[in-house]
């Protein structure tokens, strides 16, 4: 596609339209969020961009879509079946020895969220820990926000740990094993980073909140132990053929069709649990990323930051851009921006980008759709997470699991 040079103004004015309207997260007056804003800047790209609604709807990168449906399904029959309620248990039982507790609960959220949706991981576990840690007297705050970081960077594991590394894995079309191989490093060093900053905040003395000011919600969902092995042995299977020639989207869309033809799950409970919001957020944010490179926008924007001496490519550039992004508008819309403006020619490019994106997300409460949710699932136990309390424990994180990246990619490169 290609956009009338009368038209390219126009499409400017919408891309940056969106994005600051991305970046304040909402406008006022009106009770639009986030995914709002972006599907009004799809929508406006559609009238106003000079070429048709089918030209412009053809810039969605459908196989990345597809990958997000389909392990949405995936992650909406183990939840259903009982599998992270049982999760969550299991973490909050071994509460009698703190350290040990916090060394699980980042091991466990990190490895769900490398091979599900980070986002659920958080929604489904903050709830439950928050009340287990009120109950014994403990401050939830340090360890909400380890819950948090862990996730994200957990995440950063694998090329199916997020939205974002989905869509940079089918972008780029990196191998499933050779990212997973090279990240193993960074994620486990910027994981222990998560326990030495999370143990140097935890705090001792009474706590903010009485036990009985702090209600469970009760496991959402009974344990059934055949569909949660079923959703498990489907799971694994579909992570094996990720190492194999078969398209991922494929892959993912017959595991999905498996649920989907339960005899026990209705498809409305299913579909219910998907997240639409994401999936639209991605899509809007293709028609408007992709109209905008097709102005050539984006290349005069490369050429002008090479000529200041900024190369988005080296993996130093790329860490710092990608974080300056998240910390303005969220990781996942920053990383369709991104990959209009960083080359991903080269593997290593690529994966800087999909490790870089998830670790910037510790910066702030702000940064990351993961964090958002710990936030507000805290708030509705009674739990304030104050953005300086994230800060302090996220910041740091950030630079030491950056600095680590950004060290591993001078030093083995792709």
């Amino acid at each position: 596609m290609s956009v009338p040079p009368d038209h390219r103004p126009v499409v400017l004015a919408i891309f940056i339209l969106t994005y600051l309207g991305l970046a304040v997260g909402r406008i006022p007056g009106l009770k639009l969020n986030r995914t709002g804003i972006a599907l009004l800047g799809a929508m406006a790209m559609m009238i106003f961009s000079g070429g048709s609604q089918l030209q412009v709807a053809s810039i969605v990168n459908w196989s990345t879509i597809l990958i997000l449906f389909g392990f949405f399904v995936i992650s909406a029959q183990l939840r259903l079946s009982g599998f992270y309620d049982r999760v969550a248990g299991g973490i909050s039982a071994r509460l009698s020895a703190p350290t040990h507790f916090l060394v699980f609960l980042i091991v466990v959220s990190a490895a769900l969220s490398a091979f599900l949706n980070n986002d659920v991981v958080c929604y489904v576990l903050a709830p439950v820990v928050a009340v287990a840690l009120v109950k014994k007297d403990m401050d939830p705050v340090p360890f909400l926000i380890a819950l948090a970081a862990a996730s994200n960077i957990g995440a950063a594991l694998t090329l199916i740990g997020n939205a974002q590394n989905i869509m940079i894995g089918t972008v780029a079309n990196l191998s499933f094993a050779g990212y997973m191989v090279w990240s193993f490093v960074p994620v486990v060093l910027g994981l222990a980073s998560t326990y030495v900053f999370t143990r140097l905040n935890v705090r001792s003395g009474p706590p903010k909140l009485r036990p009985e000011d702090v209600e469970a919600e009760g496991p959402a969902y009974p344990l059934d132990r055949y569909h949660m092995w079923k959703g498990l042995v489907v799971l694994a299977a579909v992570i094996a053929l990720f190492f194999t020639r078969i398209p991922r989207e494929i892959t993912v869309l017959v595991a999905a069709g498996i649920h989907l033809l339960s005899t026990k799950f209705r498809t409305e409970d299913l579909l219910g649990l998907v997240d639409w919001q994401i999936l639209v957020l991605f899509g809007s944010l293709f028609v408007v990323g992709g109209t905008f490179q097709a102005t050539g926008y984006s290349l005069d924007l490369v050429k002008w930051m090479g000529d200041i001496g900024f190369q988005p490519s080296k993996p130093l550039n790329e860490a710092v851009l990608t974080t300056a992004l998240s910390v303005l508008i969220n990781n996942a819309p920053a990383v369709v921006l991104l990959i209009k403006i960083v080359p991903l020619t080269h593997a290593v490019n690529a994966y800087v980008m999909a490790a870089a994106n998830s670790f910037a997300g510790n910066t702030i409460m702000t940064a990351s759709v993961a964090n958002i949710i710990v936030v507000q699932q805290a708030r509705r136990q009674g739990i304030v997470i104050s953005f300086g309390d994230f800060a302090r424990i996220g910041l740091p994180i950030t630079v030491v699991s950056l600095g680590v990246l950004v060290a591993w990619a001078m030093l083995v490169g792709p």
